[in-house]
């Protein structure tokens, strides 16, 4: 990942350093459980763990450097390792196992801890969510349907609805954890012909891993599945960001992106106060809904394996990962530190003079013993005229012998009453309790 997005706690997990010592964790953990079944001396496992290297920088600029005679990185790591364990000891270092079995759990001990990181960041931006959505419970705002003013809403309510949503992609994300949470030291064709399967079950075991049936690999399902909850992670996030682009826009302005002291938001104009975090989120979220489509073709592979996915995934899992927990963290700050403009939520919301309200009148006027189409008719006549007049649709409703004869003025003004219509969109802020 770059370093304009990287993030030091996914760093940790990925770097090569991190790899390598995975790695090295995998093999030692190898010739532990094969002195425990037999396979090989005590002395041996307990020689090979005593004199185990060190995964530094160091460490990974040899095994880069043997590479370059292999042509095969696991065998270069090997090397490197037999070489610094050194004596007769490190000849059983990688015995019975193949590249796969340390590759492979390697990668899903590195994807179950990036999970973890990511399930963590949903939590804290679920609870700013959850507190936003509580503060503007019974803040209105215009609802728009089509980008067009529709009918009155809470501020409250529409974050409520953000907040289900993430705590549904956390859901996904822990499903994805588990998932991915497994191990295999299976051998050449997934058959155990060199090794026993008590010691992929203590190699599991010490890695809080689950032992799976496999070919080769590991089936790539599971890791598409978790490039699937990052990306749908990434859906979410751009949904909300779109809508933060919209409400910040000029002549809408009912929400704005938090400015720090000194920021410019533009290089040329100073006036500019841009959605530059949103933006950010929205372009993020296409890099990782493609590298799902990566993944998803990373799932067939030819016989019990070929390496056609392996170089995919040294670039989509690490950054699909880091993306995620980034954005995550983003839109956390964004939405910690925005600025809602309730006054300018009220005055959005009368700007059709009484248009929104449409739908209340015109149940009311059927409820009043007019037909549906008459009563609809009637009301899009009075809000055309309202709109080319300037009038407000209820004092043009009143001149109508149509409506007065049949609605009161009380009955005719509860249908512009906002509190009436707005009495049950608490609902999805109640239903926020399930997340406490």
């Amino acid at each position: 990942m770059i370093e304009r997005y990287s993030l030091p706690e996914m760093d940790a997990i990925f770097s090569d350093i991190a790899r390598f010592s995975r790695y090295s964790e995998i093999e030692l953990h190898a010739l532990d459980g094969q002195a425990k079944v037999g396979a090989i001396p005590s002395a041996v496992a307990a020689a090979c763990r005593a004199r185990a290297p060190r995964v530094d920088a160091a460490f990974v600029e040899e095994v880069s450097a043997r590479e370059v005679v292999t042509n095969h990185d696991v065998a270069a790591f090997v090397d490197v390792m037999q070489q610094q364990i050194g004596g007769l000891e490190a000849a059983w270092v990688h015995h019975g196992l193949t590249s796969s079995d340390v590759v492979d759990t390697a990668w899903c001990a590195m994807l179950r801890d990036a999970a973890e990181l990511i399930d963590a960041s949903l939590g804290e931006l679920i609870g700013v969510l959850v507190r936003e959505a509580r503060t503007h419970r019974d803040t209105p705002m215009i609802g728009r349907t089509h980008g067009i003013h529709a009918e009155p809403t809470t501020f409250g309510a529409k974050v409520a609805l953000w907040a289900l949503q993430v705590d549904r992609d956390r859901r996904r994300m822990k499903a994805a954890r588990y998932t991915i949470a497994v191990c295999k030291l299976s051998g050449a064709v997934g058959t155990y012909s060199n090794i026993d399967p008590r010691v992929e079950d203590h190699v599991a075991q010490a890695l809080n891993l689950r032992a799976v049936p496999a070919t080769q690999v590991v089936s790539r399902d599971r890791h598409a599945e978790f490039l699937y909850a990052c990306a749908s992670i990434a859906d979410t996030i751009e949904m909300i960001a779109v809508e933060l682009r919209h409400l910040q826009r000029t002549e809408v302005s009912e929400v704005r992106e938090g400015f720090g002291a000194g920021q410019k938001g533009s290089s040329a104009m100073p006036h500019k106060r841009n959605p530059i975090s949103a933006e950010t989120l929205s372009g993020l979220a296409r890099v990782v809904r493609g590298n799902l489509q990566a993944g998803l073709q990373n799932v067939a592979l030819w016989h019990e394996r070929d390496i056609s996915h392996s170089s995919v995934e040294r670039i989509i899992l690490p950054d699909t990962a880091t993306l995620a927990c980034y954005m995550v963290k983003r839109l956390t700050r964004l939405v910690a530190s925005w600025e809602v403009d309730t006054a300018r939520m009220l005055s959005n919301l009368a700007m059709t003079r009484g248009a929104i309200f449409s739908q209340s009148v015109l149940l009311a006027l059927v409820e009043a013993g007019m037909s549906r189409d008459d009563a609809y008719r009637t009301v899009q006549d009075a809000s055309r005229k309202s709109q080319e007049t300037g009038s407000h649709l209820r004092d043009i409703l009143a001149t109508m012998p149509s409506v007065s004869s049949i609605l009161n003025t009380a009955k005719l003004e509860d249908a512009f009453d906002t509190s009436r219509v707005l009495r049950h969109a608490s609902r999805a802020v109640d239903a926020l309790s399930e997340l406490d």
